[in-house]
């Protein structure tokens, strides 16, 4: 199954880091989205390893573990590994696939490089980011 490039724009809609991008820059970073498909008990990341991709699972489930202790289960919609986007941070836990996945990817690299193009995409994103690390209101 391949997404037509408005799925893929959906997709990425829901992933808080692109909240505040408009449908036409959903739509330039969706032109960066692979999509593959991965069998079961494939490595997505690696607790402790550099990130250089972000992925949104189209279909399918995956595991999220930290020091081998289980998280939560991934599904439809859910995403992992949006900070490898704009950081070099370690990973802080493995995900690994329990069924067959179809995954959107986009690797950190291309993505920069939109973000170096595009200033406005650029800035909504680290508004974005800058929201997620704030601490809540009273």
């Amino acid at each position: 199954m391949r997404l037509r490039k408005d799925a893929k724009v959906e997709r990425l809609r829901k992933v808080p880091l692109f909240a505040h991008c408009s449908n036409k820059e959903l739509a330039e970073i969706a032109t960066l989205a692979d999509e593959l498909d991965l069998s079961p008990g494939r490595e997505l990341t690696h607790e402790g390893a550099r990130g250089h991709e972000f992925g949104v699972i189209v279909e399918g489930a995956a595991v999220v573990e930290k020091e081998g202790r289980k998280l939560r289960d991934l599904g439809a919609g859910d995403f992992f590994g949006e900070i490898a986007l704009v950081t070099d941070h370690p990973r802080t836990a493995t995900v690994t696939t329990t069924s067959d996945v179809h995954l959107l990817v986009l690797t950190a690299a291309g993505f920069r490089e939109l973000m170096r193009k595009s200033p406005e995409i650029q800035a909504k994103v680290l508004r974005a980011l800058a929201d997620r690390l704030a601490p809540e209101a009273p």
